[in-house]
């Protein structure tokens, strides 16, 4: 009885988990193809899952941050997938390698040419995009996905700090530290690391071998213990044979 209870009350539970879980892995995402580095370039992918059984997705859009604005947004050809790339005035002109830039890409939008999305599949989008701000820790891509049946999803709802996560969130890029900052070192201490790693790499493969050495030895008085056990039984069997038959 208190197993088969156990037992349910752990489906139950189970069943708990999932239903929590599931909406969170079936959120439209971003994430980078690699780094995503302040004050660089990088490829990141728009993850765009199908949450319905009876409709396909069928149209994407992403939004770009505006108080952020990227000078340079590239989709990548998805086959299926017609994109789009609408861009806007600035109200402030941004500098990018001696040049003013008066108008940014504030929306990407991609629509699909034959059955989208289906339904247990997903689909990502990928894109390049650059330069990224030097000066914010996360980007903000508000996305809008529709179905077939002409409905939309709206995941466009920002993270409060402390609060639970919102039912429809919106994409979020974290952004990782400049390039400089995580490889500033001189080139003095670059060889000097690497020489300690080549001495630790040697002593490993020293120890490596004195190991192998010792198995080896082990492993022939294992063998030799155990061939003289075997004659030790074969001697005393014979002796009890002889003892019975006398």
């Amino acid at each position: 009885m208190k197993a088969s209870r156990i037992a349910a009350a752990g489906a139950v539970s189970g069943i708990a988990v999932l239903a929590l879980s599931a909406p969170a892995f079936a959120h439209v995402s971003v994430q980078p193809e690699g780094t995503a580095a302040k004050g660089g370039y990088a490829v990141v992918d728009f993850k765009v899952p199908n949450e319905r059984d009876n409709a396909s997705t069928t149209k994407l859009e992403v939004n770009f941050p505006t108080d952020h604005p990227l000078s340079s947004v590239m989709p990548e050809p998805v086959p299926g997938w017609k994109a789009e790339v609408t861009k806007s005035k600035l109200d402030k002109p941004l500098e990018s390698h001696g040049q003013k830039i008066t108008e940014a890409v504030s929306k990407v939008t991609w629509t699909a040419d034959g059955k989208g999305i289906e339904p247990g599949y997903f689909q990502k989008f990928p894109v390049s995009l650059g330069a990224l701000p030097e000066d914010a820790d996360q980007l903000v891509f508000k996305a809008v996905q529709t179905y077939s049946n002409k409905e939309v999803v709206r995941w466009i709802e920002e993270q409060q700090e402390g609060q639970e996560e919102p039912e429809t969130p919106a994409p979020v890029l974290e952004l990782a530290a400049a390039e400089g900052d995580a490889h500033g070192a001189s080139g003095a201490e670059s060889g000097d690391d690497t020489e300690a790693a080549a001495q630790n790499t040697a002593a490993d493969s020293g120890s490596g071998d004195g190991s192998d050495t010792t198995a080896r030895v082990l492993g022939i008085v294992g063998i030799v213990v155990g061939a003289a056990g075997v004659a030790y039984g074969v001697l005393a069997g014979r002796r009890r044979d002889s003892g019975a038959t006398a």
